[in-house]
């Protein structure tokens, strides 16, 4: 049993499939069969149920699983303490976030800042951002919705209010703002299950006992406003997007609804190692939205 094969089991054991963990790691899908079938051999049991090329983990590898993580985390934090204390290199930073727009202008200031530091980014919902962190393969999620779980440690980089886009021409622009009645059998313009823009809207129109109108819904919510403008529907955007991307033709409102908010926070689990490079981006983080918010009061 070596370092190697246990990282290859793990890749398996999250894709729960030879093909997908190949490709990750970048090898032939015979040698991930071998080196999985050798860790099982070494262990006596059987780890997968097999069905073709997708497997899927049996109780024996479920609880290996679970001291697999843990020992490798333990591995990599302890690599990661060493190099800071001997100053070996700048460290590296993994994060995701439901729409990298919201990062661009940080990570500018970031790089200019700390130039020897590798960033790594993921675009992901809230629900695969869990399993990142749960993985350690991400070490922060910027998150617009709360991410529960046991052993997460959350800061709030900034609240702000979610506008009402519609588009110039539409019969509301020319007003400073709506209520949720007034929308109701409005064409929404929203982003898929699980993003937050998504979230928000479902919440808001189950509290008035009715469903939003979707006319389209995709993974890419900084897409939205520029459909908005084209014309497909009417959508919620939070306030930050509105600097981020003026040139959208679109027309802001005020939606009189409870709880119209985002919450942007910075999510890490709370048992890991944090190296020099991750605290110098945490503290980055929350001295740009920071700046970010009074900027837009």
């Amino acid at each position: 049993m070596d370092l190697p094969a246990l990282r290859t089991f793990q890749v398996v054991a999250r894709h729960e499939h030879i093909s997908r963990a190949a490709a990750e790691l970048r090898v032939a899908q015979p040698a991930v069969s071998r080196t999985i079938a050798r860790l099982e051999a070494g262990l006596g049991v059987l780890l997968f149920d097999r069905q073709g090329r997708s497997v899927r983990l049996n109780r024996y590898g479920a609880a290996f699983l679970r001291r697999v993580e843990r020992a490798l985390g333990e591995l990599d934090d302890a690599r990661r303490e060493l190099a800071d204390a001997a100053g070996l290199d700048q460290g590296r930073v993994a994060v995701a976030a439901e729409t990298l727009l919201t990062l661009s202008s940080l990570l500018s200031a970031f790089r200019a800042a700390h130039p020897g530091v590798e960033i790594r980014l993921r675009q992901s919902t809230a629900e695969v951002m869990r399993r990142q962190l749960a993985a350690r393969e991400v070490d922060f999620c910027v998150a617009s919705q709360p991410l529960r779980g046991a052993g997460l440690r959350s800061v709030v980089l900034m609240e702000e209010d979610v506008l009402l886009a519609v588009p110039v021409g539409h019969p509301l622009a020319g007003r400073g703002r709506v209520r949720l009645e007034d929308v109701m059998d409005e064409p929404f313009v929203t982003t898929r299950a699980g993003h937050w823009q998504r979230e928000l809207l479902d919440r808001l129109f189950a509290a008035a006992g009715r469903t939003p109108v979707v006319t389209c819904e995709g993974d890419e919510p900084a897409a939205t406003q520029f459909l908005i403008g084209a014309g497909l529907g009417i959508g919620l955007i939070p306030a930050l997007a509105r600097n981020e991307t003026a040139e959208a033709p679109v027309h802001w409102l005020r939606l009189d609804a409870p709880d119209c908010r985002r919450t942007l926070s910075l999510v890490r689990r709370a048992d890991t190692y944090v190296s020099t490079a991750e605290r110098h981006f945490a503290a980055a983080a929350v001295a740009h939205f920071a700046r970010r918010g009074r900027a837009d009061h």
